[in-house]
């Protein structure tokens, strides 16, 4: 059997956590910040596998010029702008809905954000392979589950279940976020994955799962389709369909990942990127980046500290306040400075 696989890359997120380098019209997909010299959305859908049978993009409406000027070997049918952001799952049932249509129930969709850092593209795309081939034989939803390396909070957690086939299991439940006594007990068991938001999935098995899970999406966009989006409910596909389905499938992976989440990430990568003349004298723990490698920033006598400089906005941070950065930009808005934002 030959199956078709249409892999979508979402690219509508917000990156609030990188301001200020992350403005509201040029989020973090759409920077560099890996070191590889391309966009994080470039790096996305050029380690996708050349057999696939074509790549779709999904963004904000007004974003969709910038994946156009980025992407300018896409066809321009194949990037679709939402009207608004409503979260995930409004976002993976509007193109599942629509590449059902276009090329068969029984085609496989991958979704993957845009905003993921994988170096090792031969890993990745052997995983796929292997996931695609377990999504079509199995009829399930495949979530590639990642080898946690520390007991973090910061992600949602997937334990398996029992064997499934090509090396996945069954999903037994998924975790939210935990607190770090629960991490650590949950790695302790070697059961877990971090959830890193990849699936892969026949169109016709996670819209029945939509119909059955979260009808409030699915039945206001078969009867109306687009026109019937701003309507929708704003939940993620984790809480709409993953936590509830009976037909999750988690298929562990080995290739190094990140999700390039706050500007604390940036510290585990190899490559260095915005390279800053940077200064220190007795300070312990401090990150500097900024988009102007003329600028000289100096420290003195700090301690665990993010420093970001781009144009004519600063942001200092404590650097376990990272996650909290999006509380920031809310209090810069009712204080009257959505320009910078």
């Amino acid at each position: 059997m030959t199956v078709r696989f249409v892999p979508v890359v979402l690219a509508g997120g917000k990156g609030e956590r990188f301001w200020p380098l992350s403005r509201y019209d040029k989020p973090k997909q759409f920077l560099s910040l890996d070191g590889s010299g391309r966009t994080l959305l470039q790096n996305t859908v050029a380690r996708l596998p050349d057999w696939a049978e074509a790549v779709w993009v999904i963004t904000r409406a007004s974003l969709v010029p910038l994946v156009r000027e980025q992407l300018p070997d896409l066809p321009p049918e194949r990037i679709v702008g939402e009207p608004e952001p409503r979260d995930t799952a409004p976002a993976v049932a509007w193109i599942t809905w629509e590449l059902q249509q276009r090329y068969g129930p029984e085609t496989v969709v991958g979704i993957f954000p845009a905003d993921h850092w994988i170096p090792d593209v031969a890993a990745f795309q052997h995983t796929l392979a292997q996931a695609v081939d377990v999504a079509a034989h199995t009829q399930s939803i495949v979530t590639l589950g990642i080898q946690p390396t520390h007991p973090a909070t910061g992600y949602g957690y997937i334990q398996r279940g029992e064997p499934v086939t090509g090396g996945a299991y069954r999903v037994q439940r998924f975790t939210e976020k935990p607190d770090a006594a629960q991490a650590v007990q949950m790695l302790a068991t070697g059961e877990y994955y971090w959830n890193g938001g990849m699936f892969i999935f026949p169109a016709e098995v996670m819209w029945r799962e939509l119909t059955q899970y979260a009808p409030a999406i699915a039945q206001p966009l078969q009867e109306r389709g687009i026109a019937a989006y701003g309507e929708l409910p704003k939940i993620s596909i984790d809480y709409a369909v993953m936590e509830h389905t009976q037909r999750a499938v988690v298929l562990p992976v080995n290739f190094p990942w990140d999700d390039l989440g706050d500007w604390r990430s940036l510290e585990r990568l190899p490559t260095r990127p915005l390279p800053v003349q940077h200064v220190d004298w007795q300070s312990a723990g401090v990150q500097v980046y900024s988009t102007n490698p003329q600028e000289l920033i100096a420290t003195l006598g700090l301690k665990d500290v993010v420093i970001v400089r781009d144009g004519a906005v600063t942001l200092v941070v404590a650097a376990d306040r990272t996650q909290d950065i999006k509380k920031l930009l809310a209090h810069l808005h009712t204080q009257g400075h959505g320009e910078y934002l």
